[in-house]
Formats: C-alpha cells, sequence, structure tokens
C-alpha cells in the first residue's frame, strides 16, 4: 500500500503481475475489477475491501502534483475497506468470524493480496434476514449473491439497463427467485402478492400460470367511476385543452353529484362522499343532446350528463354553454372508442363492483397478476397504471395493521419512463403523482415498488431516488450513465466507468438489499429450466430462412389488426 486515508486505500500492483487474473486452487480471481474483493491481514485479523477504480500510477502521481518516479507500466487499485474477520475454531471446523465496519486500520507497505472463495463465501454470506438468490458475484469462483428480500422490497428497487442487456430477464430471475423462496425455506404456505405493469406483453411467457388482465381477451377492467377527480379531468377533458380550468369546475361538481346519486343506489351514505371517492355513478344518456343541453325540449337529468346540465345558464347564448358541450361531447367520443371498452362500460345502477374491481388485482392465491397494458391506447395509458397505482395504495391504507402484514403487495412497473416521465407532461401527471406518492409512502403500508427501466434519466428523478437498492446493467448511453451517478452514494461513483462493458446478465448491486456492492452474473433462467419472457430479440438469420409471408397471413395479421385483437 502506497496511502491509507480513513476507509480509502491506495496500493501499487507488483511489478511482476502482468495479467489482471490469478489462478489460486484452481480458480480464477480477476485483479483490479470492479467489487472484487482484497484483503489485507493485520497480525490476526483480516481487514477486507472492495476494489473501486484501477489506474496507471502516473496518473495518480500527476494528480498528487508528485514527480513522475514510476516506470510507465505501473499501476495502483484504490478501494474502500468495509470490514473485518478472523478465523475460528467452532464446532470441529474453522470458520470466518466475518463482521460488517473498519475498528483496525491498516498501515502504508503493507501488502495487500487476494480474497479466496473459502473466505468469499463468509463475506458473501446470506444477510440477516429472508433471502433471495440473485445469482453469482463475478470472479468469485461461483460464490451466490443473495438479496435480503424484506429491504429490496420493502424499500423499493430500481433495475436497469439499456436495450439487450438483459432487463427483463433480470426481472423473471428475481421474481422466480421470490416464488422460489416458499420452497427453498420450507414454507407451507407461500403466497406473494405481485402485480406487474407489462406494456409489451413479455412477462406472460415467463410465468405460465399467472393471472392476464387484458383488453384483448376483456379481462381488464377498469371501470371510469375508479378515477379519482385528477384522472377523471385527465381523461374527460385534457389539462392542454383551452378553457380547461372552466370544464375542470364543471366535471367537479358534475362527479360529486353523479357519485352521492350512486352512493345512495347502493345503500351508503352520501354525507360523506368526496369527488374521489370509489361511487359507482351513471353516465347518462349522452346521444340526442342539443347545443343547450336539451333533448326534446326536455333537460336531461340522467347521472353524470344531467348532472353537467343542471350547472348551465339558463340563457340561449352558444358561447356560454360551449365548455359544458366540450365535456359531453368528448365523454361521447370516449364511449363510442371500441379499445377504451374496458374503461367506459358503463353502470347497470344497482350492483356495487368495487369488490370485483379490486379483485382482480388482489384475488385467489395466484402469485403472480400481470397487466397486459400492449393493448391500451397511448392517451389513457397514464391514466390506467395512474389508477391501479393508487387503488393499490388505497386498499393499503385503508387496510388494518394486521392486514397490511398478513398481505404485503410488490408492485413492478416496466418501462417506468413510459408512466413516470422526467418531464412535464400533462398527460402523464396523474400517473406520476400516484407512483411518486407509493414510492414516498408504500413502504410504510406494506406495498414495495420496482421500477424497471432503460433509460434512467427520462425516470421521474423523485420517484427513482426513493428507491434504496439498484440492479443495474449494462448502460451505453452517456446521459443515463451520469444520472445513475448522480442517484448513488458517492463511495460508488466508479461504477458508471464499467457499465458500459458489462455483458449479458451482469449487472452492479448495490443499495441495502446488498450484503455489499458487489458485481454479479443474474440467474441464468435457462439452464435452470425456468421460462424467460418473451423479450428475446428476433433471429434475422433463422427468419429469413423460413417460406415467404402468404396473402392468408396478411388476411389473418389485417383482422386482428382492425379488430384489436391479437392472438397470444
Amino acid at each position: 500500500m502506497i496511502e491509507v486515508d480513513g476507509t480509502h486505500i491506495i496500493a501499487q500492483l507488483d511489478p511482476k503481475v502482468t495479467e489482471l487474473t490469478r489462478v489460486y486452487g484452481g480458480i480464477i480471481y480477476p485483479i483490479g475489477q470492479f467489487g472484487s474483493i482484497i484483503k489485507i491481514h493485520y497480525g490476526a485479523r483480516l481487514i477486507f475491501g472492495y476494489v473501486g477504480r484501477l489506474r496507471m500510477k502516473s496518473d495518480y502521481e500527476r494528480e498528487k502534483g508528485l514527480a513522475l518516479e514510476s516506470n510507465e507500466n505501473a499501476r495502483i487499485i484504490e478501494a474502500d475497506l468495509f470490514g473485518e474477520g478472523e478465523w475460528v475454531f467452532d464446532n470441529d471446523k474453522w470458520r470466518l468470524d466475518f463482521e460488517r465496519g473498519v475498528t483496525t486500520f491498516p498501515l502504508p507497505q503493507q501488502k495487500v493480496y487476494l480474497t479466496p472463495q473459502a473466505e468469499l463465501g463468509f463475506i458473501y454470506g446470506e444477510g440477516t434476514g429472508p433471502v433471495i438468490l440473485l445469482g453469482e458475484h463475478v470472479g468469485s469462483g461461483g460464490t451466490p449473491c443473495y438479496a435480503e428480500m424484506n429491504e429490496l422490497l420493502g424499500k423499493h428497487t430500481a433495475i436497469l439497463g439499456s436495450t439487450g442487456a438483459g432487463k427483463s430477464g433480470t426481472v423473471a430471475a428475481l421474481l422466480h427467485a421470490i416464488l422460489d423462496r416458499g420452497s427453498d425455506a420450507g414454507h407451507q404456505n407461500w403466497h406473494p402478492q405481485i402485480v406487474i405493469l407489462d406494456p409489451h406483453n413479455e412477462y406472460g411467457a415467463a410465468f405460465p400460470n399467472h393471472v392476464r388482465l387484458c383488453t384483448d381477451e376483456d379481462s381488464l377492467v377498469l371501470p371510469y367511476w375508479l378515477l379519482n377527480m385528477e384522472e377523471t379531468v385527465s381523461l374527460f377533458v385534457g389539462k392542454t385543452e383551452e378553457a380547461a380550468t372552466s370544464q375542470t369546475n364543471i366535471i367537479k361538481n358534475a362527479l360529486l353529484t353523479a357519485r352521492q346519486d350512486g352512493a345512495s343506489k347502493i345503500n351508503l351514505s352520501s354525507q360523506d362522499i368526496t369527488v374521489d371517492s370509489p361511487i359507482p355513478y351513471v353516465l347518462g344518456n349522452l346521444s340526442g343532446l342539443d347545443d343547450f343541453g336539451k333533448r326534446n325540449g326536455v333537460l336531461d337529468e340522467i347521472g353524470f350528463v344531467g348532472a353537467v346540465n343542471k350547472q348551465r345558464p339558463n340563457n340561449q347564448n352558444r358561447k356560454d354553454h360551449e365548455g359544458f358541450n366540450k365535456v359531453l361531447r368528448k365523454v361521447d367520443s370516449l364511449c363510442r372508442d371500441g379499445r377504451l371498452k374496458f374503461m367506459m362500460q358503463g353502470w347497470d345502477g344497482t350492483t356495487d363492483l368495487l369488490p370485483e374491481v379490486v379483485k382482480q388485482f388482489l384475488g385467489d392465491s395466484n402469485p403472480i397478476r400481470i397487466v397486459d397494458l400492449s393493448g391500451v391506447p397511448n392517451e389513457v395509458a397514464g391514466t390506467a397504471s395512474s389508477a391501479i397505482a393508487r387503488m393499490l395504495f388505497s386498499i393499503k391504507i385503508w387496510q388494518t395493521r394486521g392486514e397490511r402484514e398478513s398481505n404485503p403487495v410488490l408492485l413492478v412497473c416496466e418501462e417506468a419512463h413510459r408512466y413516470v416521465p422526467n418531464r412535464g407532461e400533462a398527460l402523464y401527471e396523474a400517473a406520476q403523482d400516484a407512483i411518486r406518492r407509493l414510492a414516498k409512502e408504500g413502504r410504510k403500508y406494506g406495498i414495495g415498488l420496482m421500477l424497471v427501466s432503460q433509460r434512467p434519466s427520462e425516470v421521474e428523478a423523485t420517484v427513482l431516488s426513493q428507491c434504496n437498492s439498484w440492479i443495474v446493467l449494462r448502460i451505453t448511453n452517456d446521459s443515463d450513465r451520469s444520472h445513475v451517478q448522480g442517484i448513488l452514494p458517492d463511495s460508488l461513483a466508479g461504477l458508471t466507468k464499467v457499465l458500459s462493458g458489462l455483458r449479458r446478465r451482469e449487472a452492479i448491486f448495490v443499495g441495502q438489499a446488498a450484503v455489499l456492492p458487489s458485481r454479479i452474473m443474474i440467474r441464468d433462467l435457462v439452464k435452470e429450466g425456468k421460462q424467460l419472457p418473451r423479450s428475446q430479440d428476433i433471429n434475422f438469420d433463422t427468419g429469413w430462412q423460413s417460406s415467404p409471408i402468404t396473402n392468408e397471413h396478411l388476411t389473418k395479421v389485417g383482422k386482428r389488426w382492425r379488430l384489436q385483437k391479437r392472438d397470444v
């Protein structure tokens, strides 16, 4: 070692080291790779550190303003000390008694050594609580990497990586590990509750027995009356329209009246009903109204339409009625759009449907529920994801403490930059607010968030900063790497320099769920005989060896396109 600065040390590599690997006990160990573990002997104690940087000694001397005395090939490593250990004989066998934290500091001129697999196993360990297997540590001879499950899920996690880095496979591997936890730990009753927002219909292939909620099969129902005030305005008006403020007031008053009427129909007191209460309400008859809200000379007084019309002025000035007409025309347009049947299906005025809607997401013992949003039009995708996130959060809020503890929920938000973008688009404002609140407060109520994105710089910064664990795969974009560097602890800033060179399925695992910052290889689901998501790249070489496309096939595809129904 040539420098000790608190827990940060700098050591020069032995000039005899010509390759950055060493073989010990038949195992190849890397030298100077980010996350590799070094050790220093201090009497009977062993002091351990993880490597954060490898560079030429001449650069170090130049940075320190020293005379350039080293030869041109001299290299140094920089490492941060993180723990200590001592070999003890216990129950007729030797074991390394390892603990985090450093109380004994090495001195300059002491030698630095590789850490063999036998010691790595004790250092990485399995954490202090329930754990799940993520993969194995790179350069450790196959030492498994575990994540502390409560930290990983309860305090939110971000999985970040460029397209093709293995991001979807990592999510699937992690979820498979959660499902396997029951049998691995010998739990007779193991019923995880996981909801996946899947914008590309990828994850169904990874979990054959999942519950699929989608518009293609009419298995997804997110009725208009489930939306709160903000989401309703986003759907019925759109905040970029002119006169949005006046139309918002129209909707607010009509919404409260319609919900109060709906509450009376299902035998609930209307006294405490608000514009955000999830009370079903009737839309009313939207056909045949004239410019002044009348049908055959009679004012329509049915449901939401009637509540809008009751606010109209009595005069015959067309301009004074235009705001009311815009609201009703937009609602009528939404009801006519076949793609929005899952949201705009009318209420029969008698049945309380809230339990059935919630049951889609938190029903029986099936642990995986995949919400296929690939068939949801982009203009309502933000509203739909907002309603799901807010509904799950609301259920947890209104549960008792015991109920929350017995059924915590994990929400996986794939392509998070699509729903919580780091920009002020009104289209996504409702989704941003819902997921932002879930990120800030969810862990207190038993709902965890897993954000997945290929563009971390485009994810809403407040939401991303609430994650306490990160699994970062290869990132090639400079702005994304800089963004990742900004949200990670200062001591780990150096990892961004290796992100562009990571292999497929290779990742940096840091945060509270990690025993210590690690460079890992995610589990290989193919070799384990488990399912992968439908996200593998198309093989052009194989595809172009097939028979040419036929007119019959094009006819079938055209029919699916016209009817908005896919074969899945």
